[in-house]
C-alpha cells in the first residue's frame, strides 16, 4: 500500500471521503496507528505533556520533535507522518524556520511539517514551501500561544474572531498549504470554513463537518486517568488494565510466584556441580 501523499488527500476532500489522524509518539503504537490504515499520523508536540511531563507544549525543543519523530517514521510505510513544528522553531527567522522544517524531513524522515498561525505566518509558511517542505496549518486554539490567548478556550465565537478565523483559512488556502488543523472552534464555523477552502480541514474539537479529524492516542486508547477533553471519545479504556497488571506483577514477585520455571534456562548439572 502506496504511503499517503498531500495529492491523496486532496482527492479524498473532493471526493468526500473522510481523513483519519491520529497522533503518536513512539514505534509502538504507530506501527499499529499505520497498520489500522490511519491516514496521517501527528508527532504532535503535545509530547511535552503526553510523553515528556511538562506542563505545556512551549517547553518542546526541535531535538525532542526530531528524536520522536525519527521513532514514529521508522515503523510506518502507509500513513503521511506530520512534524509538528515546537514554541521557537519558526519564530525568530525565516531561515531558521526553513532550516528547522527541513530537519524533520532529512533527520526524522518525515513528510510534511505543521505549524500554528493563520495571517501573521504567512511568509514563514512561503518561506518553508519554496524549500518544497510540505506544511499543514493549524489554527483555532493554539497551543503555544496558550499564555497570550489566557487558556485553552474554544477560539471564534463572536463575529470578530470568526471572520478572522475565515480570513486566516483562506490566507492559508492560498499559501498552499496541504491541509489545516482546526482546533477548539465551533461546529457551524468550522463547516463555513471547510467549505471556504480548497484543501482538507482536520478537526480537534471542530465538529463533524471537517473533511477529518484527529485525536491524540493516548486519550483515544483511555491511558490517562483523570479530566478528558469534551471533544475526545475514548475508544478503550487501557488505564485500570495496565494497572491491575502491573499490581499483579509486584504481588506475584513479592509472593516469590514469578518468576516459575518455566520462565527460567537449564544448565548442564556436570557443569553446574563444577561450578560449587
Amino acid at each position: 500500500m502506496a504511503r499517503i501523499s498531500t495529492v491523496s488527500l486532496k482527492e479524498k476532500k473532493q471526493k468526500q471521503e473522510k481523513i483519519t489522524m491520529l497522533t503518536s509518539y513512539d514505534c509502538f503504537t504507530a506501527a499499529m496507528v499505520d497498520e489500522a490504515g490511519i491516514d496521517m499520523i501527528l508527532v504532535g508536540d503535545s509530547l511535552g505533556m503526553v510523553v515528556l511531563g511538562y506542563e505545556n507544549t512551549l517547553a518542546v525543543t526541535m531535538n525532542d520533535m526530531i528524536h520522536h519523530t525519527r521513532a514514529v517514521a521508522g515503523a510506518t510505510s502507509h500513513a503521511m507522518v506530520v512534524g509538528d513544528m515546537p514554541f521557537l522553531s519558526y519564530h525568530v527567522s525565516f531561515k531558521e524556520a526553513v532550516r528547522n522544517a527541513g530537519r524533520f524531513l532529512q533527520e526524522a524522515g518525515a513528510q510534511a511539517v505543521k505549524l500554528e498561525g493563520g495571517t501573521e505566518r504567512i511568509d514563514t509558511i512561503k518561506a518553508i514551501l519554496d524549500a518544497q517542505i510540505p506544511v499543514m496549518g493549524h489554527i483555532g486554539l493554539t497551543p503555544q500561544s496558550v499564555n497570550q490567548l489566557g487558556g485553552f478556550r474554544v477560539q471564534g465565537k463572536d463575529f470578530e474572531t470568526a471572520s478572522k478565523l475565515i480570513e486566516d483559512a483562506k490566507a492559508l488556502d492560498e499559501a498552499g498549504v496541504f491541509a489545516i488543523t482546526l482546533e477548539c472552534v465551533p461546529t457551524g464555523l468550522a463547516r463555513k470554513i471547510t467549505e471556504e477552502v480548497s484543501v482538507p480541514t482536520i478537526g480537534i474539537g471542530a465538529g463533524h463537518y471537517c473533511d477529518g479529524q484527529v485525536l491524540v492516542i493516548n486519550d483515544v486508547l483511555g491511558m490517562f486517568k483523570g479530566h478528558t477533553p469534551k471533544f475526545v471519545k475514548q475508544y478503550a479504556n487501557l488505564q485500570p488494565v495496565i494497572m491491575e497488571a502491573i499490581k499483579s506483577y509486584k504481588k506475584e514477585v513479592e509472593e516469590g510466584t514469578f518468576p516459575g520455571k518455566e520462565h527460567g534456562f537449564s544448565i548442564n548439572e556436570e557443569v553446574l556441580e563444577k561450578l560449587y
